[in-house]
This record gives C-alpha cells, sequence and structure tokens, in this order.
C-alpha cells in the first residue's frame, strides 16, 4: 500500500477515521509522560504527526514542536494550528536517508506499524538519529497480547450465551482473516488495513537491534468500547491496551 496516497485519503476525515489515542488514554498516561519531559528549553518532535493531535500537548509544554508526516495533505491540516513555535516538514520516516532535527524528546504514536517488519526498523532507527545523546522518546505501539486478549474476551462473552468458539463467526475477529504467515507475525487486519502488533518481548529485540533502550514499558488502557460496541457490564479490567515505550539512545 502507498502510505503518502493512503493518508492523503484520510486526511479530511482524520477526526471520524483514527482512533484518537489521547482522548482514550484512561489513566493519563500520556500526560505523565509529557509532564516529565517538559522543557520551555528544549525542542520535540512529533514523529508522523498526523493531522496534529499531539500539538496542544506538546507546544504548551517545549520552546520547539518539529512536526513530521509524510501525507501533504495531513500536513496541510497540521497546519491550520493556532500554536506559534510548530514547523513542519513532509518526509517518509520509514526512509533511511532522510534529513532529521537533533531533538530533546521525540513522541510517536500509532505511526511505527507498518506491514513491512523491516521498515519499521528503519523508523526507530530514525528515532535514534533524531535524538541527541541525552534525549528521550516515548512511542505508543499496538499490543499484539492485547488483540488475543480481547478475542478471548470475545469467545468467553460468547461462551456465557451458550454460544461455543466454532459457532462465533470469524467477521467478529476480522483480524485474523490474512495469511497466516502475517498473523504469526502480529501483522492483523484493522478495518481492512494491515497493521503491525507487537509483543512485549519482541519490543526488547528491536529495539536493542535500533539502538534503543527501553527505559519502561506501560500500557495505554481504553474502554471496551473501543473493542465492543455493547460491552457487557461484568467486562472490567484488565482492559485493552496499545504499548507506551519509554526509551533513550544506548
Amino acid at each position: 500500500m502507498n502510505q503518502e496516497k493512503h493518508w492523503n485519503r484520510i486526511a479530511p476525515t482524520y477526526n471520524q477515521e483514527i482512533f484518537d489515542v489521547f482522548a482514550g488514554d484512561q489513566k493519563r498516561i500520556l500526560f505523565k509522560y509529557f509532564n516529565v519531559y517538559a522543557s520551555k528549553k528544549h525542542t520535540a518532535l512529533d514523529f508522523g504527526c498526523g493531522i496534529g493531535k499531539a500539538f496542544p500537548y506538546l507546544a504548551t509544554r517545549f520552546k520547539k514542536v518539529v512536526a513530521i508526516d509524510i501525507s501533504d495533505e495531513c500536513l496541510n491540516e497540521a497546519r491550520k494550528t493556532s500554536y506559534k513555535n510548530i514547523s513542519f516538514q513532509q518526509a517518509d520516516l520509514a526512509q533511511s536517508r532522510i534529513k532529521l532535527p537533533t531533538v530533546d524528546f521525540l513522541f510517536c504514536c500509532n505511526v511505527i506499524m507498518l506491514p513491512e517488519p523491516e521498515r519499521n526498523i528503519v523508523m526507530l532507527r530514525n528515532v535514534r538519529k533524531a535524538l541527541k545523546p541525552n534525549g528521550a522518546a516515548v512511542i505508543v505501539m499496538p499490543s499484539m497480547e492485547s488483540y488475543l486478549f480481547s478475542v478471548w474476551q470475545l469467545f468467553r462473552w460468547y461462551g456465557k450465551e451458550g454460544v461455543s468458539p466454532q459457532e462465533v463467526s470469524a467477521d467478529e475477529y476480522a483480524g485474523f482473516t490474512g495469511p497466516r504467515t502475517d498473523i504469526l507475525r502480529g501483522i492483523l487486519q484493522i478495518n481492512g488495513v494491515k497493521t503491525k502488533h507487537y509483543s512485549a518481548s519482541e519490543l526488547d529485540v528491536i529495539f536493542r537491534e535500533a539502538g534503543l533502550t527501553i527505559k519502561n514499558l506501560e500500557k495505554v488502557e481504553y474502554s471496551w468500547h473501543t473493542e465492543f460496541s455493547s460491552p457487557p457490564q461484568w467486562m472490567k479490567a484488565p482492559y485493552p491496551w496499545d504499548w507506551l515505550i519509554e526509551c533513550r539512545p544506548v
């Protein structure tokens, strides 16, 4: 899939099509990390900024923000911001030969999830390239364990109503409709788009290979309504989540 064309198409309806991680973050864990690294002397990089969902949290906490995205149309929407301390750059972050600023803090939210694993590694190496020696990054990435847990809860829900797993329509867990080799590598179909999901152990390996040390691995937890239109009342914690990775250059 041509990523630039894909995101150019989505840009006008971004708010309707793309899940708002900030609004869904039940424990406001993202705000905790933004506050930890906030400095009016530092520069932040919004790595795959989209239409600028992170701007209210970055622009108010850092001296400067550099916003980079592959999509001209997303950047056009992002430029409508009222914040004056943001500069913009169009670039394919999955390309190794791109010029990146060096920054004190980098934020990346559900960008490093392409169906080509080697391109995701390139993006992580670009994260490393953009960070100053004492810099830090906070990266949000889809969780394979969370998707598996959600499907387990789905079968449990049906089981309480007397329906066996074999009787559940495959449409209910459509993420697993791709080739077996994709599924085993964590590449799932999310709304018809191949999306890479990560296990915690996998993150250990690929971050190390990219020259990054994981300082903390936490969950950005969401409501069960993000997975099911009408989840039952008994379906409580643990909740579905994305991984939040706090990391530094090796």
